[in-house]
């Protein structure tokens, strides 16, 4: 994580105002993907890597906000209503205006933002920079809301705002994360239980280089296909509105009512589901060989049933698997690049990051970012 102490500086530097720091977590999903908008269940972890946020008031009646990673400041009138503009900015002017519209009102202020969440890496690099600049501009007004309310703003941010389509689990694990634990999710209630992460396992992270974007094209698409399939259940079955509330039964009567790819595209939905709660209890009894395997056949899902995946994950997914000290391993995230999570005990995970690197380079032509991390805490004020 970066060194609040050289954003400080750099807010100073910028605006010649002493800043309040803030930093909210990207996450990995351990399982879980395509869930969350069924009011399924999903089981992330906040991860050190996150955005940190600077915030001081302005008397001038502007919003300036300056990205360290984009190199780049925008100012805004901050009696305007904000306007959507395919930017970096509409994350942290979408909290804005979504705050506002729970009426709140805010001064000027300037705020500095500093990451290191990859972009496009399927770690939420955006639901991190709403949910801190969330907890950086009600700061300025002495209100704050509970965790679980937090995230739901925020994810109105990406819904009303930004114009992604996204569920609920990024921007609530950043809000809510535990150092050391998953959180299994209820995406229906919000109801959450956590299950510690043995301290001999360490989560690596491979990015495939392969980038995506779910505010259009595959992930609308599939999101799409996988209500279609619930509409057909739900005409049968009225006490349906989602996914979550269908079982693998319905799929053998009425899925030759469905159009292939919705049924392939519920097929994987619903025993996700069924995959995602027993992995929580198999690390809940520390039983990693399970989950490992529950990890494994997520993939398959995804990749087959979702068409999710792609070629390079897919490759990722492959040459771990005969790796000394793998767990378990699958793509993670939004999908169409991004992304694998791979369980590794902590002794092996140096090397394994190492080869798995080398393999991956060898057969694709394309090196890896690979990461090992640690379950971190939620969003939080830096003192």
């Amino acid at each position: 994580m970066h060194d609040p102490a050289v954003l400080r500086s750099m807010h100073v530097a910028r605006f010649h105002a002493e800043p309040a720091i803030f930093v909210a977590p990207g996450r990995v999903n351990l399982i879980g993907e395509h869930t969350d908008y069924a009011e399924g269940f999903v089981m992330p972890v906040a991860i050190n890597f996150a955005t940190l946020a600077g915030i001081s008031p302005r008397s001038d009646g502007k919003i300036v906000i300056y990205s360290e990673n984009f190199g780049e400041e925008r100012a805004f009138d901050a009696e305007a209503t904000p306007v959507a503009s395919k930017h970096w900015t509409d994350y942290p002017m979408g909290v804005v205006s979504i705050l506002t519209g729970e009426g709140h009102k805010f001064p000027g202020f300037s705020l500095t933002l500093w990451g290191d969440v990859p972009l496009g890496s399927g770690l939420s690099s955006s639901a991190a920079l709403e949910v801190v600049t969330a907890l950086a501009v009600l700061s300025l007004i002495g209100a704050s809301y509970p965790g679980p309310v937090l995230a739901r703003l925020c994810q109105r941010v990406e819904n009303e705002f930004v114009g992604a389509n996204c569920g609920i689990m990024d921007q609530f694990i950043s809000a809510n994360g535990k150092e050391n634990h998953a959180l299994l999710l209820d995406c229906r209630d919000l109801s959450f239980r956590l299950a510690p992460i043995p301290a001999n396992v360490a989560l690596v992270i491979a990015n495939t280089m392969v980038k995506h974007s779910i505010a259009g094209g595959d992930y609308p698409t599939r999101r799409r296909e996988s209500e279609a399939a619930c509409a057909v259940i739900a005409s049968h079955r009225p006490n349906v509105p989602f996914l979550r509330d269908a079982t693998l039964e319905d799929l053998e009567k009425w899925g030759h009512e469905m159009a292939p790819k919705s049924l392939m595209r519920a097929r994987h939905v619903i025993s996700e589901n069924l995959r995602t709660v027993a992995a929580s209890e198999a690390l809940l009894r520390g039983d990693m060989k399970e989950l490992g395997r529950l990890m494994a056949e997520a993939h398959h899902s995804y990749s087959v049933d979702f068409e999710g995946s792609c070629v390079e994950a897919d490759a990722m997914v492959a040459l771990a698997q005969d790796l000394p000290g793998l767990i378990g391993a699958r793509l993670t995230g939004g999908g169409f690049g991004g992304c694998t999570i791979n369980l590794v005990e902590q002794s092996q995970a140096a090397a394994f990051a190492e080869a798995l690197g080398a393999r991956y380079a060898a057969q694709t032509g394309i090196v890896p970012e690979i990461h090992i991390c640690h379950a971190s805490d939620g969003a939080h004020q830096l003192r």
